[in-house]
């Protein structure tokens, strides 16, 4: 367990939902992963990332799914891509991340409470 926060700190960390627009392959990464644009809504507009998410989804599984992603870190260079943004998820019993998510649709750009 990590060292206990206060809800300052907690709400420091700007997590919102957006749904994936565009997937491609990323195969200049040291990991498998796949580029994402993500479409945060008018207010923080599409943003990229880079997901090592191919060992449990497929370009169309990913495709149209509403993800959860932390939107104010800086950017980071992967490679020759600049990720945006930091998708969020867990990793299974094989040590492969499966993203976490919400389980009914809501307004992209909403932010996690």
């Amino acid at each position: 367990m990590s060292d206990e926060i206060t809800i300052e700190d907690f709400l420091k960390v700007d997590i919102r939902v957006g749904t994936v627009v565009e997937v491609e392959e990323f195969p200049e990464a040291r990991k498998p992963a796949w580029k994402l644009k993500i479409d945060f809504g008018e207010r923080i507009g599409t943003k990229k990332c880079s997901a090592q998410v191919v060992a449990n989804y497929t370009r169309e599984q990913l495709l149209g799914r509403q993800i959860m992603a932390v939107v104010n870190f800086p950017p980071r260079q992967i490679g020759p891509f600049m990720s945006e943004v930091l998708t969020l998820g867990f990793l299974d019993e094989s040590e492969n991340v499966v993203l976490a998510g919400i389980d009914r649709p809501v307004p992209n750009g909403g932010r996690l409470h």
